[in-house]
């Protein structure tokens, strides 16, 4: 199965795929969508749209996983993080693909064994984990460890599905 994890950013939105196969995890690719700062609102917002189509068009998904937000001190910046994961989501479900939300602390628990990892803990599990990936950035290792994590909670509940059959 292939799967697309999505790190949701206003100014960087990151996005890993890999392909799923029982426990084994391989690479496909990751990258970062990006928007211009300068830019309003708005058009950001419809440029990371279509760069996320673009992304799911070109590699062609099976299901998808995408962070949860967690509300910080800076509450408009949370609400503009917010719209550009709502825009996310649209791309998604768009596609018709089903989606997986995850908290940050899951998923660091998932990849690297600890719920509060660090950045670079994160991308170096990755690199463990899907030998040959090359993070095009903090936000695309992000991605990829998404991918990671709903991969595994797929198999896991795919494996429970099969033993209650």
């Amino acid at each position: 199965m292939r799967v697309l994890g999505v790190d949701p950013g206003l100014r960087t939105m990151g996005w890993g795929v890999i392909e799923s196969d029982g426990s084994r995890m391989r690479h496909i690719a990751n990258g970062l969508c990006c928007s211009d700062g300068k830019q309003e609102l708005a058009l950001r917002l419809v440029s990371l749209h279509r760069q996320l189509c673009d992304v799911i068009a070109a590699h062609a998904p099976e299901a998808a996983a995408i962070e949860q937000t967690f509300v910080n001190a800076d509450g408009a910046g949370s609400l503009k993080l917010g719209q550009a994961r709502g825009v996310a989501l649209l791309a998604l479900a768009q596609a018709g693909l089903t989606i997986g939300e995850y908290a940050p602390n899951k998923v660091k628990k998932t990849v690297v064994g600890v719920g509060h990892a660090a950045k670079p803990q994160v991308d170096h599990m990755i690199r463990m984990q899907l030998p040959g990936a090359e993070p095009a950035g903090p936000d695309a290792a992000d991605a990829l460890a998404i991918a990671l994590c709903h991969a595994v909670h797929l198999s896991t509940a795919r494996a429970w599905d099969a033993v209650r059959a």
